[in-house]
């Protein structure tokens, strides 16, 4: 997993590839904590990510984002996901309802199309 935090924009990119595992997925949940980037927009493409997680690894995932969404003094920012298997889909749904946040997100088939979405939200 790759990342880039634009203060500027309010806007995190974040590129998943190849096999992707939990500790990768917390190393992103740090940098964005340490960044104070809980409100920005974020954009995921997943496209060519390789999941290898567990169902305890999605609880576990699912537990953090909980208790992010408890602790923050605001809902984080709007979440756009591009991901074009069913698997990476079912995936990333898991991980939406999981999170139990209250901020917007979607999932789409183009990063164009994620972009867009997110131009069009509030930040």
């Amino acid at each position: 997993m790759r990342w880039t935090i634009s203060h500027d924009e309010r806007l995190v990119l974040v590129t998943a590839e190849g096999p992707v595992t939990l500790p990768e997925i917390e190393d992103y949940f740090d940098a964005v904590i340490v960044a104070g980037a809980q409100p920005y927009a974020k954009l995921l493409d997943a496209t060519t990510m390789e999941a290898r997680l567990t169902d305890d690894d999605v609880m576990a995932i699912g537990a953090r984002m909980s208790a992010y969404v408890k602790d923050q003094k605001w809902p984080g920012g709007p979440a756009a996901f591009v991901v074009t298997t069913r698997a990476n889909r079912e995936f990333v749904r898991r991980f939406i309802n999981l999170a139990a946040s209250p901020r917007q997100a979607k999932i789409f088939q183009t990063v164009d199309e994620a972009r867009r979405w997110l131009d069009g939200q509030v930040r």
